[in-house]
């Protein structure tokens, strides 16, 4: 996480007119596909909870899974995008599983029916998403890669956001009839899909594999530089203090949150990420990165510390909105530092480890949450949280002054 051999252009408007536009609809379809999947998260674990009588253990279980599929799933998803050349195709496809997967949620009445959809929609998120991420770095110059990364977190965010107030809007519409809300969240979903057939465009690509190569080979893994695996156990490290999101949801209500007004919660968090994706993914281009991680690790341990000791809805808020500052500042810079990291013909292949490593500590972490949860109470939970991410925060700063005085030395 070394400073940047140089500093590059700021954040200013002309930064964003010299995009390419294909960030601007890879951008944009992630808007509208993260309206729909928000809108459907931000009241599912109290539908599993309270219409489903699911435990708190079984929603994290299956949060877990979810997130865990999806990460496994990049890995091979990325390296047949390496192995073909093209990645426009398998992004493609998986949004239109995804979409097609929306439907299924408002007419489960089982817990198998909504793990089912859960599983294959993150099947579908995890063969877009490390085919999307390196697709970025192929049509995007380098020393614009921060701003990149960050305008397309941003518009995913603004998504975020508005998914969750979409569905605020429709429980008081339908009087919190949580079925009839998650219809609403198809239509989204499909115009996601038409938006990036129809708008992206692929470069050609020199660096495909040729056919008696294999799409994932360990030769090819070997190749990935040390700073790279650098990247992915600091990724790691990252996820296992930051669980699955639905907690954010469940702590709302534990604190005394009506149900209609549940998605207030990923509002506010999605809200301050949107806001603040792009700026902090700038920065990347121009400013220390180790600054901005240990800056997102002490918001992530501040708003860990906020929600362990919540005893009101306003103390949730501010928590979730602390939660979104961390995002903001660290998942625009991990991916724009997979994306350095990584030789060009193995971005696909970089991105899927990357998400392999942090889905399976994903899946430990929002495991080890549900059970803290249900043994210890919702408090354990955030602080176990806190006590990761204070770590993770120990080890970067102990590397960085390392780093440091090898330079003087």
């Amino acid at each position: 996480m070394n400073e940047p051999a140089q500093r590059t252009p700021d954040s200013s408007p002309s930064v964003l007119r010299r995009l390419p536009g294909g960030i601007w609809a890879l951008g944009l379809g992630s808007l509208f596909m993260d309206t729909s999947s928000e809108l459907i998260h931000s009241l599912l674990p109290i539908y599993m909870a309270s219409v489903l009588g699911a435990s708190i253990l079984t929603i994290g279980i299956v949060e877990g899974i979810a997130e865990a599929t999806a990460a496994i799933v990049k890995v091979f998803s990325g390296a047949l995008s390496d192995y073909l050349g093209k990645r426009k195709f398998l992004m493609v496809l998986g949004y239109a599983l995804a979409a097609f997967t929306k439907p299924i949620f408002p007419l489960a009445s089982t817990m198998g029916w909504v793990f089912a959809a859960r599983f294959i929609d993150r099947i579908g998120k995890g063969i877009r998403g490390a085919p999307r991420d390196a697709l970025v770095a192929d049509i995007t110059p380098p020393q614009l890669r921060g701003a990149a990364y960050g305008l397309r977190q941003a518009l995913d965010s603004i998504g975020a956001f508005l998914g969750p107030l979409l569905a605020l809007i429709c429980m008081a519409w339908f009087a919190n009839d949580i079925k009839a809300v998650l219809w609403v969240a198809v239509l989204p979903a499909f115009i996601a899909v038409a938006l990036l057939m129809r708008y992206v465009r692929e470069p050609e690509r020199a660096e495909a594999r040729t056919p008696g190569n294999t799409p994932l080979a360990w030769s090819d893994v070997r190749r990935l530089p040390l700073s790279y695996w650098l990247v992915v156990a600091l990724g790691a490290v990252f996820t296992l203090a930051r669980f699955s999101e639905a907690f954010l949801v469940l702590r709302a209500q534990d604190v005394g949150l009506s149900l209609g007004l549940v998605p207030l919660i990923m509002i506010v968090m999605n809200m301050m990420y949107a806001g603040c994706a792009y700026p902090a993914g700038a920065a990347a281009d121009r400013m220390s990165r180790s600054t901005l991680l240990l800056a997102g690790l002490a918001l992530l341990i501040a708003a860990d510390w906020v929600l362990a000791t919540a005893g009101s809805p306003m103390a949730a808020f501010i928590g979730a909105g602390l939660w979104g500052l961390h995002m903001a500042l660290t998942q625009g810079l991990m991916a724009k530092l997979v994306a350095d990291t990584a030789p060009a013909n193995l971005r696909g292949t970089a991105f899927g480890i990357f998400n392999l490593v942090s889905g399976g500590a994903l899946l430990l972490a929002s495991i080890v949450a549900g059970a803290l949860w249900g043994a210890y109470g919702a408090a354990a939970t955030f602080w176990a949280g806190a006590g990761f991410a204070a770590i993770a925060a120990l080890g970067l700063l102990a590397y960085r002054l390392r780093s440091q005085e090898r330079r003087i030395y």
